[in-house]
């Protein structure tokens, strides 16, 4: 089967289309045949040697981890899916991967039911980037209809999701982007758009119950500035010190957490993912699909920033995809 393998970690052109063996399923596993998978910051990061402690694995290894496909073989010992059914979601963290090649291997706890209102390409940039934008909310921001919500990097992978989520619980919604993401985060249902270009928004932006920050650095800081006596900033770049969000508790009287999806993420919130966009609550938005030769470009173009909703890859060129 065709596979990208990264053969050391020293940047994306360390990355490299190969011939290798289809794997075998274990006993706890499905064998997944890739219709998509999407394009995510940890790609690039590892490709790069950076967050070395998630690399669980030898080189060289096959990244990527959101898929979206078709279930081949079932190992003996799982029988929720069978061959023919439409799957998708994300393989573990730390390690595991193996999404950018023609087939995975993939636990009964890692895949859920495809969305049938959504192509496999669509299906393939949701696992990540819904399960931190659901978690973050509703999980550790505790979102209700009656609070402001400020979301950073609004047109992303994490942030666009995360409006949807916010405007369908009836929160006054505020999103920073680019001015050229102004359309397209109003007709995801941004109340406020603040252009970070051409204004700050702790200068235009206050009384916030809720900041997801998908961004870090000053911007937490920042943040915690706009936020209500009470409020909470859901962070999701690096954990805070307990020194900095014990500060911000005393003087600003705020709550500063943190959401890590390599380590909290759980097919529970999957498949509540998958309801809401069954729903029609919410919708993932794929800017551009590139085919697994061209995975290199499709890499460069995530780790320069500004991808409005996420990229994919497509696997099998299928018209269902």
């Amino acid at each position: 089967m065709r596979a990208i393998r990264l053969q050391e970690t020293d940047g994306i052109d360390a990355l490299t289309e190969e011939d290798v063996s289809c794997p075998e399923p274990s006993p706890d596993e499905y064998l997944v045949r890739v219709h998509a998978a999407g394009i995510n910051p940890l790609d690039w990061l590892l490709s790069r040697g950076m967050l070395p402690h998630l690399l669980d694995t030898d080189l060289p290894w096959i990244p990527g981890w959101d898929v979206s496909g078709v279930v081949e073989s079932v190992g003996s010992d799982v029988s929720e899916f069978a061959p023919g059914d439409a799957v998708f979601g994300m393989s573990r963290l730390p390690g595991a991967g193996g999404a950018f090649a023609d087939h995975t291997t993939m636990s009964a706890d890692e895949i859920a039911a495809k969305p049938e209102g959504l192509s496999h390409h669509e299906a393939a940039a949701v696992p990540m980037a819904g399960q931190t934008a659901f978690h973050a909310l509703y999980e550790e921001g505790d979102v209700d209809s009656a609070e402001r919500v400020l979301v950073h990097a609004a047109s992303g992978g994490v942030g666009h999701m995360a409006i949807q989520f916010a405007e369908h619980t009836g929160a006054h919604v505020i999103g920073t982007a680019s001015g050229d993401n102004e359309a397209f985060l109003r007709e995801l249902g941004v109340d406020e758009f603040v252009n970070y270009r051409s204004e700050r928004f702790e200068e235009v932006v206050d009384d916030v119950d809720l900041v997801l920050d998908a961004v870090g650095g000053d911007v937490l800081e920042r943040s915690v500035e706009v936020l209500r006596s009470g409020g909470i900033v859901v962070t999701l770049p690096e954990p805070p010190s307990q020194a900095a969000v014990d500060r911000y508790h005393d003087e600003y009287g705020v709550d500063v957490r943190f959401f890590d999806v390599i380590t909290d993420s759980d097919p529970e919130t999957l498949r509540q993912v998958a309801a809401h966009i069954d729903a029609g609550v919410v919708a993932p938005r794929v800017s551009d699909v590139y085919s697994l030769s061209k995975m290199q470009d499709a890499l460069d173009r995530s780790a320069g920033g500004h991808v409005r909703g996420k990229l994919a890859v497509g696997l099998t060129g299928g018209v269902d995809d």
